[in-house]
């Protein structure tokens, strides 16, 4: 039986705790089954490849809701590290993209493909016909790829522990396009604020990893459109005025 009584983090309609070496998030009714036995699935299906990934203990339903049980990793994230001494941010900007990169590199093929992820969520995002044709026509010409993208991959879920650093919160992992995953990041930087940590963002991850700029850019448009399908309304309006942010070519 786990205890939740250590309430380490509050997330969109998740709560975070910890019971000794166990972490238990807990979610909210919204959450389907399948939405909780999907992440679970993509957190096993990442855990041998490579990377320091939290461990799935168990799924459980907890007073009524579902929970997912895995090791707790002591440690502070990234986010918390740069709030703390602002001082290293450019040594923990680097270490993040060196991180994301590193992800990057791994091949995971039983995951789903991040393609055919973005064509569902662009068919049933609110733009018009015209909007949405451009965008599946766009998506469908880029080259195909089948690298681990994390799909989520912010400074707060990265934990920075006496063991090296670990990645958590897998659930939109894919096996797809680094640069989708870069525009991702960019836009998780945009929606809490942070444009300078953007552009810096992907200044160094152009530089690091060797890809154009333009390239990152071309696939905003539909990483943006995608993602504003299950977002809060007030990041939607902000993600779908990306819809026509790059001319389309």
């Amino acid at each position: 039986m786990v205890a939740l009584d250590r309430m380490i983090a509050v997330r969109n309609r998740k709560t975070v705790y910890r019971d000794g070496d166990k972490c238990i998030k807990v979610f909210d009714e919204t959450y389907s089954k399948a939405d909780i036995l999907n992440e679970a699935l993509n957190q096993a299906r990442v855990e041998n490849i490579g990377l320091n990934v939290p461990k799935i203990l168990e799924v459980a339903m907890i007073d009524g809701k579902w929970a997912i049980i895995s090791d707790y990793i002591p440690g502070k994230t990234l986010e918390e590290l740069i709030k703390k001494e602002p001082e290293n941010k450019q040594a923990y900007f680097e270490q993040f993209v060196d991180i994301q990169l590193e992800i990057l590199s791994k091949k995971c093929p039983l995951l789903n493909r991040l393609k055919e992820k973005m064509n569902r969520k662009i068919s049933m995002a609110d733009i018009d016909a015209t909007t949405r044709y451009e965008l599946h026509t766009r998506l469908n010409g880029m080259p195909n790829a089948d690298q681990v993208c994390h799909g989520d991959f912010d400074l707060s879920n990265v934990i920075i522990s006496e063991n090296g650093p670990y990645i958590i919160d897998w659930a939109h992992v894919t096996q797809g396009n680094p640069e989708a995953d870069a525009a991702r990041t960019y836009l998780r930087f945009w929606l809490s604020g942070n444009i300078q940590g953007a552009e810096h963002y992907l200044d160094t991850f152009c530089k690091k990893s060797s890809i154009e700029k333009q390239m990152i850019q071309r696939w905003m448009p539909i990483v943006a459109t995608s993602q504003s399908v299950k977002s809060k309304p007030t990041e939607r309006e902000f993600l779908l005025s990306w819809a026509n942010v790059v001319e389309y070519q």
